[in-house]
């Protein structure tokens, strides 16, 4: 046997034929075999040999043997390749970074990938013992029966649910599920991703379109109402410039002046949150502005709250107004500090940084850039994210009655806004709160340079004729009504096309202004 095809055995494989070949001789016993062969050009190939009947002579010794040697490589091939498609698979089943089970239609599990072992904390021998129910949780308007009905009808379901971790932690997830044949019986192929954050970033693009349409609601209730407080202290002015008054009569406009004021400052504060303030930005270092600030700061919190104030050098300068940024940090600091009625620590943060692309993608609206960070951070009582989600609201306030108007964030939001930067808030109940602010570095001289001082001059009056255009009639009236008892000669218009017309119907050299 062995000098009939020892010739044409691959040299690698011919011990094991040898050894094969001892075993049969000696006890007279059929073991099939595998082994390669060289063929006279070269080639391999792969043989299945397998004996049938032997063949001894008159003393009992084996001198033949019959079998059969099969040429199995085009079987051996499609097992190999058979073999590397399923390792790729695997391959590409274990590394997703999406979450995959093979469960049945009764939701028994019969496979996982590393993602989910790694993402419930289950290990996945103990994932193979464990039902869908255990590590799924259904919404209560779609229960799971729905889904499952879907899928036989349709080999294919899509929802939204929650994924629960061995520590009871959930995560929001979409499941893609496809409907499939498994190992030989009816199954089905779960794709289970991650969507927290973009449940977040949604979370947040309503959260930016809510205040810019509160924004716009109250910038527009704010300019309305500013021109009726303009012609109520105008009038009150006017009032008091009488020769001949009664000290009762003084009394009350006084009164109205004093309400008119608070009326104003109100509505100023509304137009900061709308960003419709004018300001004056400059180049400015924010570490100094909270130098200079720290004194007041100490005074305004009180003896029951230490201040610490982490202010990194070389920060950069931010292109804001002064005015404006300090209201920013006074504001969030009395926020701090109502949030401690019983005293605590408000650390005051300032950071150079640069926001890479992973924290712009979990933060809608930023880019990638160069930021001044400022944080305001208290060990306070926290808010929960109900509180959360409307705390930039104005006339929003978890204060007292009389404690608060409810005003004080929603204009360092406006400011920020208007100053071209981002705030976030980060804060769970008993745990305080923290507000980061981040502004872009300002590039370059933004400074303006400093005008001459006005001086103060009396009203003069004159007989100069005037043309004054006016849509808010109060304000027009009362204008008119100022400019005429100083001397001028006034016409007056609600708009363009009547000023227009004014001007067509008076000699163009009767005005002046």
């Amino acid at each position: 046997i062995e000098s009939a095809v020892s010739g044409a055995i691959h040299p690698d494989d011919i011990e094991k034929v040898r050894k094969s070949n001892e075993r049969v001789l000696k006890e007279k016993i059929s073991l099939p075999l595998e082994y390669r062969v060289l063929r006279p050009d070269g080639t391999e190939r792969t043989v299945w040999s397998e004996g049938g009947k032997f063949i001894a002579d008159d003393t009992g010794e084996a001198i033949e043997l019959i079998g059969s040697l099969q040429d199995v490589t085009g079987h051996k091939q499609a097992e190999k390749a058979l073999l590397e498609e399923k390792e790729k698979y695997r391959t590409l089943f274990d590394n997703a970074g999406d979450a995959i089970l093979i469960h049945d239609f009764h939701g028994k599990i019969l496979e996982a990938n590393r993602t989910m072992s790694e993402r419930t904390g289950y290990k996945r021998e103990k994932l193979r013992q464990m039902s869908l129910k255990h590590i799924i949780s259904f919404s209560d308007d779609v229960p799971a029966g729905e889904h499952s009905k879907k899928l036989k009808e349709t080999d294919r379901a899509s929802f939204q649910a929650e994924e629960v971790a061995k520590n009871g932690s959930t995560i929001p997830v979409e499941i893609t599920a496809v409907a499939f044949d498994y190992r030989g019986r009816p199954a089905v192929l779960s794709i289970s991703r991650d969507i927290s954050s973009r449940i977040r970033l949604e979370s947040q693009l309503h959260q930016t379109q809510k205040m810019e349409a509160i924004g716009r609601l109250a910038g527009g209730i704010a300019h309305d109402f500013n021109n009726v407080l303009t012609a109520i202290l105008g009038y009150a002015d006017l009032i008091m410039l009488e020769p001949v008054l009664d000290d009762g009569v003084v009394k009350k406009v006084m009164e109205i002046r004093k309400a008119g004021k608070r009326a104003s400052d109100l509505t100023r504060q509304l137009l900061l949150f709308s960003r419709k303030q004018v300001t004056e930005p400059k180049n400015l270092n924010i570490d100094l502005l909270i130098k200079n600030l720290c004194g007041m700061l100490h005074r305004l919190i009180g003896e029951d709250v230490k201040l610490i104030a982490k202010l990194e050098a070389h920060t950069g300068t931010i292109l804001a107004d002064h005015g404006r940024m300090e209201q920013v940090v006074m504001n969030l600091v009395i926020n701090a500090r109502d949030a401690m009625p019983g005293g605590g620590k408000l650390t005051v943060e300032t950071k150079k940084c640069y926001l890479d692309e992973s924290f712009c993608t979990q933060h809608h609206g930023m880019k990638y850039d160069r930021y001044v960070m400022l944080a305001v951070s208290d060990t306070g009582l926290g808010m929960d994210e109900e509180t959360r989600k409307h705390i930039f609201e104005p006339f929003f306030t978890t204060k007292t009655a009389g404690k608060g108007t409810g005003l004080g964030l929603s204009t360092v939001y406006g400011i920020v806004k208007q100053c071209g930067g981002f705030i976030w808030v980060y804060s769970e109940p008993g745990l305080g709160t923290t507000f980061k602010i981040y502004l872009p570095e300002a590039i370059g001289d933004n400074e303006k340079p400093p005008s001459g001082v006005i001086q103060k001059q009396d009203l003069r009056g004159g007989s100069e004729h005037i043309l004054f255009v006016e849509d808010e009639p109060n304000i027009r009236k009362l204008a008119s009504k100022v400019l005429a008892e100083h001397g001028y000669r006034v016409y007056d218009a609600s708009t363009g096309i009547e000023a227009l017309e004014t001007i067509d119907r008076l000699k163009v050299k009767e005005l002046n202004l």
